[in-house]
């Protein structure tokens, strides 16, 4: 198994998909979390502008520095810019083992200034690599859309997750991802791979929900979870209240099929915790 008889530098893993609202953050954070719980060391990169797996893991983004507050504390913006080291920016969060990188929407102003800065593509990896064996696994929040800041988050990692969410065009849009992973493989990172693909927002209630489930399994042979994650009203409530669902409701729904999801995760990366 992959941490026995040495250390290892952490597990990356991007979760992404570039359309909008598939669970890509919920995932992101759950899994961070249960990773976490069951014993790991786990750093959640915030790479989406919106920065909701920050406001997700309880960090009070007014804290952070801004336009409006150049003192407050660094982002991963920072850190890409080359401003400052990422173990500067990297913040504890109230669940143990579990710390985050987090965002705010200037993200997105750094990505304009990238667009033709030196070694554009490869800023968060050569950032985490100066972190990576502090860690047992990393995660990274990517954007929902196809853009400099997802590129640089499939460079920085080693397998994707990609949420795709149970309705009729499911599958629209995934040939452009599944070309830009190629195209990174043939690059700047010829080791990246799917690691599977997640159902999300799935409802046992409808014919709909299974029938895109099987086709997405048709699609992806072999790299579908088998766990599906729910439409649940816990999972949806957790955000606000800044807590992964594991730790809002812990018997709820949501938190048992994330819990399950994690142990896949665990399972297909060959992770094992240290004695």
């Amino acid at each position: 198994m992959r941490n026995e008889g040495k250390i290892l530098s952490a597990i990356k893993i991007a979760i992404t998909n570039q359309k909008g609202g598939v669970g890509k953050t919920t995932t992101a954070v759950n899994a961070a979390y249960f990773l976490a719980k069951d014993g790991a060391r786990v750093l959640l990169v915030d790479f989406d502008p919106q920065g909701n797996a920050t406001s997700g893991l309880g960090i009070n983004k007014s804290s952070l520095r801004s336009a409006t507050d150049p003192d407050g504390a660094p982002t991963i913006m920072d850190a890409i810019s080359g401003e400052i080291p990422i173990k500067d920016v990297i913040q504890t969060t109230k669940f143990k083992r579990l710390v985050v990188a987090p965002a705010t929407p200037q993200l997105a102003d750094a990505e304009a200034g990238l667009a033709k800065a030196d070694k554009r593509f490869v800023r968060l990896r050569d950032a985490l690599k100066t972190v990576q064996d502090d860690y047992d696994f990393i995660l990274i929040d990517s954007p929902p859309s196809l853009s400099l800041l997802t590129v640089n988050a499939l460079i920085a990692a080693e397998h994707v997750i990609l949420p795709v969410q149970a309705e009729f065009y499911a599958l629209e849009g995934l040939g452009q991802l599944l070309q830009t992973m190629q195209l990174v493989r043939k690059g700047l990172n010829p080791t990246l791979e799917l690691l599977g693909v997640l159902v999300t927002m799935y409802d046992s209630r409808t014919t709909l929900s299974q029938q895109v489930y099987d086709e997405v399994a048709k699609h992806f042979p072999g790299k579908i979870f088998d766990t599906k994650i729910p439409r649940n009203v816990r999972l949806a409530e957790a955000p606000s209240h800044g807590l992964p669902v594991g730790a809002y409701d812990k018997f709820s729904k949501g938190s048992r099929t994330y819990r399950a999801v994690v142990e896949e995760i665990v399972r297909r990366t060959g992770w094992t915790p240290k004695k």
